[in-house]
């Protein structure tokens, strides 16, 4: 026996004779939760296995217990509430709590129910375009507690189908006129008949950086005109606040929109409509798609997992890898409109300061109080938390949130695609009760998200719903590493790092943005690029980031109004260097002291860019 055979058996020994020992549970499909949690007789839940994991470290005074792995076998696991992880689950920096795929199986987590029953619409439907009549088929919404579910998405062989609209993106209309004292909007009168009373219908309204969702309460026709009112909260708030809003004669002519959730709209194959007071949910197959066999999903629940700490007892050591997500929901547009200030994140309060000016920044002609979108996983109070090689996808807002108080977490290897909002989220952009503008510096300094690492990781089709999303929203961080991720085909920004328009020092500081691969960007909004800053952030770094293939709407506000990277208002003492791009496209708006840009553009070596984005060991997750 060699030495290092002899060395291995001894600590062996030496751990046994410890009573040191591994704990693995199993979670399937097929399982039980009244079963023991071994291979043979696993448990049906994952958050029954949690249960027991926690339970072992409990009850086991003397720590025998060292390694609790929950090895999760392939299928769907279908949830009616979230998962939540508590400080009791930790594990420790030497023996992190594991919950992983069990060894080549993909189990998904999943939010969403089937719809099942479809049968084809016998008889005409009121309301539906003549095209339509004959070709939809119906089924009955499901109930959860003892109500219709309603619901925003609709899968169909896992692909998302589209939400009845008047018009595809290329063809989108524009306003005729704003009129904000009496919160009225004026469009074409609409191609299809609607009575005063609108029912559910929205529209979908582009503001230079934003897209507001709006309940319109009536439509009342005068001549080739129609004129819009609205529900509140949003009606109000969308007319108070100055930024973005809704484009009058400007640059590019006025804001584009288009009506939604109508049945009316329900005009071409692969659309369907939920009429939410009947129960009924109508859908227009596409050509090869079998209602009798398709597998339609919506999404119910709005969190999958929570990992749920404070400041004082947070949750640490562990470790997710392998695990897929699936098919959340966000009902806040149906219930109460969407009126965004950036980045996805939404005006619970806003209006125009006449006159203008605050102490801290004396131009300021904004106040605003926002809320901050959901995510299928949230994680607060917590550090060490690592998810590797998960899958966020089919998603109504955002994919991943690391939210308040997180410190030394890992988000690598993961895939982010088919998402409504934001991929990834991390720190604090304003709590609440925090005005948006005023520099964030909280006395305690363990709210801040700092040392979080976003690392190699394939972000695609993201911000497909509310465009003003971005690949990757990271607000007031600090010590965050973004690194060789890859972001394509977003609406709006790449990367966007830092919050709150002020030059005034904050919490901010020492973030490093480094060789990504960001295109196919801004393909509905602009006002942006592809990495963008806010406010000041001593020792921030931009570097060798690859930025390529700007997208173009033909209703972008501005149309030269696009870089491709891009420092904002208050950004201070940050370093941008050595990245390439086509050509010198940047901006620095109303910035601080402190920048320093050096060696961007076309010019950077050839290595820089081929070596952006996901390093070889991670490139084949594109294709997962």
């Amino acid at each position: 026996m060699n030495w290092i055979k002899y060395k291995l058996l001894v600590g062996a020994l030496l751990m046994g004779y410890a009573g040191f020992a591994q704990q693995v549970i199993w979670v399937a499909p097929n399982g039980t939760n009244g079963n023991d949690g071994s291979k043979e007789s696993p448990f049906a839940s994952i958050d029954v296995a949690l249960r027991k994991a926690r339970e072992l470290r409990r009850l086991d005074s003397t720590s025998s217990v060292k390694d609790v792995t929950i090895n999760v076998r392939g299928g769907i696991y279908n949830l009616y509430e979230p998962i939540f992880i508590r400080p009791e689950d930790s594990g420790t920096p030497d023996h992190p709590l594991v919950i992983q795929a069990a060894p080549g199986e993909k189990p998904v987590v999943s939010g969403g129910v089937n719809v099942v029953g479809w049968s084809k619409v016998k008889g005409k439907i009121g309301g539906l375009p003549a095209i339509a009549q004959g070709k939809v088929w119906v089924a009955d919404v499901l109930k959860v507690g003892g109500r219709n579910i309603e619901f925003r998405q609709l899968w169909v062989n896992g692909k998302k189908a589209v939400r009845c609209r008047e018009v595809d993106d290329n063809n989108l209309k524009r306003i005729l006129s704003v009129d904000k004292q009496k919160e009225e909007i004026w469009v074409e009168a609409p191609s299809f008949n609607i009575s005063k009373d609108a029912g559910q219908m929205e529209i979908v309204l582009h503001e230079m950086w934003a897209t507001a969702i709006l309940r319109i309460k009536s439509v009342d026709v005068v001549g080739n005109k129609a004129r819009l009112t609205f529900y509140q909260p949003e009606s109000r708030i969308h007319f108070e606040h100055p930024w973005p809003s809704a484009v009058v004669d400007g640059k590019n002519g006025n804001s584009a929109y288009y009506f939604t959730n109508a049945v009316q709209l329900l005009d071409e194959a692969g659309e369907w409509y939920l009429d939410i007071n009947k129960g009924k949910v109508y859908y227009w197959p596409k050509t090869g798609e079998d209602m009798a066999t398709a597998n339609v999903v919506v999404p119910v629940l709005e969190q999958l997992i929570k990992v749920d700490g404070s400041l004082d007892r947070p949750v640490g050591n562990i470790i997710i890898d392998g695990i897929a997500f699936q098919h959340t929901t966000w009902l806040r547009p149906s219930l109460q409109g969407h009126v965004p200030l950036q980045a996805g994140m939404y005006l619970l309060d806003a209006y125009k300061l006449k006159p203008k000016g605050t102490p801290e920044k004396k131009g300021l002609d904004n106040q605003g109080w926002i809320g901050r979108p959901p995510a299928s996983v949230e994680v607060s109070g917590a550090s060490n938390i690592q998810f590797t090689h998960c899958d966020f996808r089919h998603m109504a807002s955002a994919g991943l949130d690391l939210a308040f108080g997180t410190n030394h977490n890992l988000v690598q290897g993961c895939v982010f695609r088919d998402i409504g909002g934001n991929a990834i989220q991390v720190g604090t952009f304003s709590p609440e009760n925090f005005e948006t503008h005023l520099p964030y510096d909280p006395a305690d300094e363990r709210e801040i998200s700092s040392y979080d690492r976003i690392e190699n990781n394939y972000i695609d089709d993201v911000t497909n719903e509310d465009w003003g999303c971005v690949g990757i929203a990271a607000g007031c961080v600090r010590n965050i590493n973004i690194e060789h991720n890859e972001i394509c085909n977003v609406a709006y920004t790449g990367i966007n790092v830092g919050w709150g328009w002020t030059k005034s020092l904050n919490c901010m500081r020492n973030n490093r943005i480094h060789a990504n691969y960001i295109h196919h960007y801004a393909n509905h909004m602009y006002d942006v690029a592809g990495i963008y800053t806010l406010s000041a952030q001593p020792g921030t770094s931009i570097t060798e980031n690859c930025v390529d293939s700007i997208g173009y709407s033909p209703y972008v506000h501005d149309p030269e109004h696009w870089f491709y990277l891009y420092l904002d208002e208050g950004s201070s003492y940050i370093t941008v260097k050595n990245n390439w791009c086509p050509k010198e496209k940047f901006l620095a708006n109303a910035n601080g002291p402190g920048n320093t840009w050096e060696n961007n553009g076309p010019m950077v070596a050839d290595s820089v860019k081929n070596a952006a984005g996901l390093l070889p060991r991670f490139k084949t997750i594109k294709h997962e």
